[in-house]
């Protein structure tokens, strides 16, 4: 789902249901002007935080993720 405004077009990448009753939505945000965002919306509780980044900090941050991941033991999710 996309919403269009006059300045940003933002695209609906992402949901992630997390740990402890948190979430993460994960927003593409065009800004018209050639400027491309990852917005980051999280949720806990009643507390919202909203952080952009660009491509190079996501790909960066993506890898360090994912780097992480994989270095620790699988869990079951019962």
């Amino acid at each position: 789902m996309a919403s269009e405004g006059p300045d940003e077009t933002v695209t609906e990448l992402a949901e992630h249901v997390l740990p402890f009753g948190r979430r993460v939505r994960l927003l593409d945000v065009d800004y018209h002007n050639g400027l491309f965002m990852l917005r980051m919306i999280w949720r806990e509780g009643k507390r919202i935080t909203m952080v952009e980044i660009d491509p190079d900090s996501a790909a960066a941050l993506g890898a360090d993720i994912s780097k992480w991941a994989r270095e620790k033991p699988a869990q079951n999710s019962n």
